[in-house]
């Protein structure tokens, strides 16, 4: 049988077509595979500041606990909440495989409570990152809005995973513990800096949000009729939530009521593994008048 040039050019050139499909599908299937392989562990965790009023809870008797369960769970990105200085040190010291970003929220430097991101340096890579306040004024350092008690912020990220060369934001907050007004306004400033910032990345939202999930802030916050509305990392979830619904133990033997005041919010296409709240004690002691909630992540684009 004879074949004419342009039938052999024909044939070679969809071969070559089929050949590029082929490899760019497999090439898909490969980063999905290493996505799934390597997942992230997102924490959030509100560490109590160091009040020497604390008693047996004080922070000099706690420290070493609450460094030893990040070092267990090893996440990969933590965000937390009260921390002042001094505290921010003792975890830099006791965590040396990560390093930290975010500022006082008095000065803009050293000054008042942290709502810092640690991250795990042999995975991740810190992109950029900065501080806005919760208020009318948002890039007021020390601002207060609203009806709050106290000035609020949320400190961000921006991140490349090493391992799976995605990159992905991450947010994390402390909302006011007074004023209602405040927590509402603080949750609708939030859907609207994340979008602003984030555009098209996904991210990652941690914090103490004051609020339980039939309270106003989350109902802002998890919206559905909202485009810009986040979604709960622990209802997602692939395996059922472990450990107590409560998150806040105020020191107490147990947690003091059946809903959750911490989250790990998303934007963006994730899968959740696993979601749970930590609730480890040392002879009937915590590491935190908080239990830590940990989550673990694929992003699945």
């Amino acid at each position: 049988m004879e074949y004419n040039e342009g039938f052999i050019q024909e044939y070679y050139l969809r071969d070559m077509k089929t050949t590029a499909s082929t490899l760019l599908l497999c090439l898909v299937m490969a980063l999905a595979a290493s996505a799934q392989d390597n997942p992230l562990q997102a924490m959030t965790f509100n560490i109590r500041y160091n009040n020497p009023s604390d008693s047996i809870n004080a922070w000099p008797n706690r420290k070493d606990k609450l460094a030893s369960q990040v070092l267990y769970h090893h996440p990969q990105i933590l965000g937390v909440q009260e921390a002042l200085w001094d505290q921010m040190q003792d975890l830099a010291q006791a965590l040396p495989q990560y390093k930290f970003t975010g500022v006082g929220r008095d000065d803009g430097a050293k000054k008042g409570e942290f709502s810092a991101i640690f991250y795990d340096t042999t995975r991740l890579q810190l992109l950029n990152s900065n501080t806005f306040w919760l208020s009318e004024t948002p890039e007021k350092t020390g601002s207060k809005g609203w009806d709050a008690a106290i000035c609020r912020i949320v400190t961000w990220a921006r991140f490349r995973d090493k391992k799976t060369k995605k990159e992905f934001y991450h947010f994390n907050t402390h909302f006011d513990h007074m004023g209602k007004i405040a927590r509402r306004e603080s949750a609708r400033l939030l859907l609207q800096k994340v979008a602003q910032i984030t555009g098209r990345v996904p991210a990652i939202i941690t914090g103490d949000f004051n609020a339980t999930p039939d309270d106003e802030p989350i109902r802002v916050i998890m919206d559905e009729q909202n485009p810009l509305h986040l979604k709960d990392a622990k209802l997602l979830s692939q395996t059922p939530h472990y450990g107590p619904s409560g998150t806040f133990n105020g020191f107490k033997r147990s947690e003091t009521g059946d809903q959750p005041i911490d989250y790990i919010f998303l934007k963006g296409n994730w899968t959740v593994l696993q979601h749970a709240t930590i609730s480890q004690t040392w002879k009937g002691l915590f590491a935190s008048d908080h239990f830590s909630v940990i989550a673990k992540l694929v992003f699945a684009k």
